[in-house]
């Protein structure tokens, strides 16, 4: 069950202000009869919704692009300290897209950006695959390599947050894999893999161990691959790609 107005909000052009004054000024109907309440509860299975007449379709029409962001941009519409954000970067067409998560200024690659709130709450709360290439200052060492393995939790997890976190302790999911690439005294590159994105996750992890991270590239996110896209370019998802979030969309949706 969902709240009249969000499912309005979530379904069609109207915003949950718009949605609300719709409601309330008798507009709109719930299996034929009209509803003023915008709290009113809606089974989005078998409930009926109409606007002025027109049915509130769910089957919902969405777009997803990947940027390849850049280092040197905040994940955000506007920065209070005048730094370059993607949005100087984003074409028009896509300035009101939402991005899926975020990456830091000094990450690159891969972020996924949408029109569609829903499908970006969906994402941002899955536990889909994340890959990224890391480059850490020192060498690879046996208990790094066993946090990723089995996990790990950190009462004092600030090393490698932002300075202005107020984030504390963490816990650290078991990566999903990894890969050492190259493993070096001086600096070691891995490949790897993680199903959560929390705040500045992969840096704390490593700086737990005194390995600060000196490049963070994000390569996929959920099957969807940077590939060869230049940096600062977008492009759409390919059919099979839509076909598949389609999919794991609708069966996260059941869950809930």
């Amino acid at each position: 069950m969902t709240r009249l107005n969000k499912f309005i909000s979530h379904h069609s052009t109207y915003s949950r202000r718009e949605a609300d004054r719709a409601i309330q000024e008798g507009y709109v109907r719930i299996n034929g009869e009209v509803v003023t309440n915008p709290a009113t509860q809606v089974d989005e299975k078998n409930d009926e919704v109409y606007i002025s007449g027109k049915k509130v379709s769910t089957v919902e029409k969405m777009t997803v692009i990947v940027y390849n962001k850049p280092r040197g941009e905040l994940v955000t519409k506007k920065d209070p300290q005048g730094r370059r954000t993607i949005y100087d970067t984003l074409e028009k067409p896509y300035k009101h897209f939402i991005p899926v998560g975020r990456l830091d200024f000094a990450t690159e690659g891969l972020l996924l950006l949408t029109d569609s709130p829903r499908v970006a709450s969906v994402l941002m709360h899955s536990a889909l695959e994340r890959v990224y290439k890391v480059k850490i200052k020192g060498p690879v060492t046996e208990a790094m390599e066993e946090a990723m393995r089995e996990g790990m939790h950190l009462e004092d997890a600030s090393a490698g947050g932002h300075g202005k976190s107020d984030i504390e302790a963490m816990t650290f999911a078991p990566f999903y894999a990894f890969q050492v690439q190259k493993n070096r005294h001086d600096y070691s590159i891995l490949k790897i893999a993680i199903g959560e994105g929390k705040n500045r996750e992969i840096r704390r992890f490593f700086a737990h161990f005194g390995a600060e991270v000196a490049d963070l590239k994000r390569l996929s996110y959920g099957g969807i691959e940077l590939n060869n896209l230049p940096t600062g370019k977008t492009r759409f998802l390919s059919r099979s790609e839509y076909a598949s979030l389609r999919d794991f969309i609708k069966e996260e949706e059941k869950k809930q």
